[in-house]
């Protein structure tokens, strides 16, 4: 399957949960799922969400500032409430939310990415599973209503029309395949009329097989998967806004994140929820920008790269150059005189500190034969960068390490 050069070499991107469930500060969707909430309570909250704050050019500029090259909004959740003027459902906002976010990310260079929920707990027609207040029974195998479940795909594949012929998104993130499967949703049929009216969109793996990338969610895989991926990850613990939750992630936690994310070939989708007038809060903002800043004077070791050394050469994560000569090594904690690099047949020409450029001492020991010594680089605490520390390493050709296929 196709996969956009821009999206591989992205690195980080926004992910934006804005929606009703905002106006009270509940889990969005699932809330009145699990029945922590009414439904008919749950969409009240339509009446009290304003927007009155929203500026999507001061989205777009904060998102630059963090080093996006892409972002995701909610354009609609699993509760079908959809932030566009949408001719196929009631359940919508008048002001064309997504038209603005899309606009004012183009005009900074950012890509446009829209997530949509393939299912959608309020639509007549789609029966659905739930422990709460979901107000429909899931039907029994065999006894799905035939009618029913075309007028739904019509909706579905209408609503996504709409979105593309309006919008023309450069990604669409695709949540909510599980309650059927492919067939029944008939994936390969949806992702064919996708790419044919924009063929070069790039679609996320909630396909059900039909998809350009992996998604896993709120945590680094320890052994990352072989093809395009994206690790999609809260700032605190909540997708949308609850204004309860404090508990932040460090931007000294979200680097590292992101280093070990970007290290392995993935990118970063950093989640934020504005609050339902539609500004991101302090604690939020302050992060990304954090991100941003450490990322600016680092940005070689970023994009454009490729994922880094196998387990074993390096205690920590690492990228490559597109030219695969210099080695990004990222240095979280502090080190005892020295890191190692291992198993690198090439000869280490430099060494350098990216933000400062101190060139620092490395030498070789050991190596026998076809197997190489190690590399020891020498680092003092005066060249620690308090967030994570990244070091240059120039190579004397392409990369070239030696691994015991023996043993592997």
């Amino acid at each position: 399957m196709s996969m956009q050069s821009w999206f591989t070499q992205a690195k980080l991107g926004i992910f934006v949960h804005w929606g009703i469930y905002a106006v009270q500060g509940v889990a969005e969707s699932w809330s009145f799922y699990d029945g922590t909430i009414g439904y008919d309570d749950y969409m009240k909250q339509a009446d009290g969400f304003t927007g009155a704050r929203f500026d999507a050019g001061q989205w777009s500029d904060l998102f630059a500032a963090a080093g996006a090259r892409y972002a995701v909004l909610t354009a609609k959740h699993h509760d079908g409430f959809a932030l566009w003027p949408t001719e196929w459902s009631r359940l919508r906002t008048e002001r064309d939310y997504v038209g603005e976010y899309v606009a004012a990310l183009r005009a900074r260079g950012i890509h446009a990415g829209l997530y949509f929920s393939h299912l959608d707990w309020s639509h007549p027609d789609y029966a659905s599973v739930g422990t709460g207040d979901n107000r429909f029974a899931f039907p029994e195998p065999g006894q799905e209503d035939p009618a029913a479940w075309e007028r739904f795909l019509a909706f579905h594949r209408g609503q996504l029309r709409e979105l593309q012929e309006r919008y023309a998104p450069d990604l669409l993130w695709f949540d909510g395949d599980w309650e059927r499967d492919a067939g029944t949703w008939r994936m390969a049929e949806l992702r064919e009329d996708l790419l044919g009216r924009q063929p070069e969109v790039v679609v996320n793996g909630r396909m059900q097989g039909f998809g350009d990338y992996s998604t896993p969610e709120q945590g680094v895989p320890i052994t990352p998967p072989a093809g395009p991926w994206e690790l999609c990850l809260t700032v605190n613990d909540s997708w949308g806004y609850q204004g309860h939750d404090d508990n932040h992630k460090s931007v000294r936690q979200i680097v590292r994140i992101f280093a070990e994310t970007i290290g392995g070939g993935g990118n970063l989708l950093l989640d934020v929820g504005p609050r339902e007038d539609g500004t991101i809060t302090p604690e939020q903002s302050a992060r990304l920008r954090e991100l941003g800043d450490w990322i600016r004077p680092r940005a070689a070791a970023v994009y454009p790269t490729g994922r880094g050394l196998p387990p074993g050469h390096f205690n920590g994560a690492s990228t490559l150059s597109e030219d695969r000569r210099r080695l990004y090594l990222f240095v979280f904690d502090r080190p005892n005189e020295f890191v190692v690099l291992r198993g690198v047949r090439n000869e280490v020409t430099s060494v350098r500190v990216l933000g400062t450029g101190r060139e620092l001492r490395h030498e070789r020991f050991g190596g026998l034969h076809d197997v190489p010594g190690w590399e020891y680089v020498y680092v003092s605490d005066d060249d620690l960068d308090p967030l994570c520390t990244v070091l240059e390493v120039s190579l004397d050709g392409e990369l070239d390490v030696y691994r015991d296929h023996r043993r592997d």
